[in-house]
């Protein structure tokens, strides 16, 4: 039987159009009921919304502050970045942020990471947007320096498009935190994953395509002699419906902001689709359920999806 970890990734920003107040009242909600039964929550990194059918003006959570504050607030999590965007701080900052967190939550934050891709937001608050090899080469530059100011002190280091001199970072990180990075394009970005993940995410898409890209990851792990088998398998469930019939669920799917989930169905159909991401090596969910902020879907998925996965 394999050990199967579940994490709730907070929206972030109001689904059904309410207040900046009552959007936190149903986070709040929802943290009450995962805080026993889920052991992560996972944050994205925006700024505004990312889904086209969004008001751009509506309420928005910022990631470290609201990390931060529900880290307080519940000490049995981990805490989850579901991608820092390496744009928007300079490694330096974000590599202090991040060991901060970590020594204030006792080592429950994992450091997830990511190239940045949504350009109206770049443009927005006026960063370069470069094209994709190029910011795939600076989040690789901005880990080596997160990695050197968590080991080394002090730190220094020259790249073509960041750098730090005599940098500074205590306390360090212990244990560092994991390493998860975000994305599937396969040239660039998952050779990235092979040469300094630890974890590894890919958010939505269809079991076939993770197949897929799994294969591309184990190809660029053996070109550059990294085991494979060392870098947990990790997958965000953007979108899940689930009710007692399978014609409920895909209502309950076609009715949501979202519009057709990619995974519904009666609690078995649903765990049967999550396993077959498990006999791929994944034993990590992030997971949404499209009826939020009704709390009936996730009660669901809780008592009857999750003790149906992984067994």
């Amino acid at each position: 039987m394999t050990k199967i970890d579940f994490g709730w990734h907070m929206p972030s920003f109001p689904v059904d159009g309410s207040s900046a107040q009552a959007f936190k009242t149903q986070i709040d909600a929802t943290m009450e009921i995962v805080k026993d039964s889920m052991s992560s929550v996972w944050f994205d990194d925006h700024f505004w919304p990312w889904a086209k059918w969004q008001d751009p003006d509506t309420p928005y959570i910022e990631i470290v502050s609201t990390m931060a504050y529900y880290a307080g607030l519940y000490p049995k999590q981990k805490f989850v970045s579901s991608m820092y965007c390496q744009s928007y701080r300079s490694p330096g900052v974000l590599a202090k942020t991040v060991a901060n967190l970590q020594w204030l939550t006792g080592g429950r934050v994992v450091f997830g990471f990511g190239a940045g891709w949504m350009e109206p937001e770049y443009k927005a608050f006026d960063y370069d947007f470069p094209k994709p090899a190029v910011r795939i080469a600076q989040m690789e530059e901005a880990l080596h320096i997160i990695k050197l100011l968590w080991t080394q002190t002090p730190a220094s280091f020259e790249g073509k498009y960041y750098r730090i001199e005599n940098a500074y970072c205590n306390p360090k990180p212990d244990p560092i935190p994991p390493i998860m990075i975000g994305g599937g394009g396969e040239q660039l970005l998952l050779r990235a994953v092979a040469k300094y993940a630890d974890w590894w995410n890919i958010p939505g898409g269809t079991g076939q395509n993770y197949q897929h890209k799994l294969e591309v990851l184990r190809g660029h792990c053996d070109a550059i002699g990294r085991n494979y088998d060392e870098i947990r398998k990790t997958y965000n469930c953007e979108a899940i419906a689930v009710a007692r019939t399978e014609a409920e669920a895909k209502r309950i799917s076609e009715a949501s902001p979202f519009q057709n989930a990619p995974i519904y169905g009666t609690p078995q159909q649903v765990a049967d689709q999550l396993n077959f991401f498990v006999n791929l090596g994944v034993d990590q969910f992030a997971v949404r359920l499209v009826d939020f902020p009704q709390p009936d879907g996730l009660q669901m998925f809780i008592e009857e999806v999750i003790p149906l996965v992984g067994k």
